[in-house]
């Protein structure tokens, strides 16, 4: 035993710490796959947002140049769509809630003339004095406005 003493080395601590930079290529790979995960996912959440808000106004785009009543229940149709996406407690409102819950969601505010053609299309006849194409092409541009607001 004593005979090899001589041949062994001393063992050498390093002076200064170790870093842990620079990093194995491992451990890059995962920080990539983080990062490209991270984007990925906040890319298909923007996708959904916005191809909601796309086929939305498509449909109320098919209903521009329609002047019936048959249009402006198709509208407030698609506002309540729209609002089962994004504000489910909304869906039951009707009446005075429901225009006051559109107008405190929009920027533009719904008039008394047009908030009454919304609240009565379903019950009004296609010939009544309330229904006129002026006012369904305001109620048209406040759907298109309230939906690219709240999509």
């Amino acid at each position: 035993m004593d005979s090899n003493l001589p041949e062994l080395r001393d063992i050498h601590l390093p002076s200064d710490e170790i870093s842990v930079f620079p990093l194995a290529y491992g451990w890059w790979g995962i920080l990539l796959l983080a990062v490209t995960l991270f984007f990925l996912i906040k890319l298909i959440l923007w996708i959904r947002k916005t191809s909601a808000a796309i086929y939305a106004r498509k449909l109320l785009q098919g209903l521009h140049d329609n002047h019936s009543l048959s249009a402006v229940v198709k509208m407030s149709e698609i506002l309540r769509r729209v609002c089962i996406r994004q504000y489910p407690q909304a869906v039951s409102l009707f009446g005075d809630d429901w225009i006051a819950f559109l107008n405190s969601k929009s920027k533009k505010q719904l008039d008394e003339q047009t908030a009454e053609l919304l609240k009565n299309a379903p019950f009004m006849q296609e010939d009544s004095a309330d229904y006129s194409a002026e006012k369904q092409q305001k109620l048209w541009r406040f759907c298109y406005d309230w939906i690219g607001e709240n999509l």
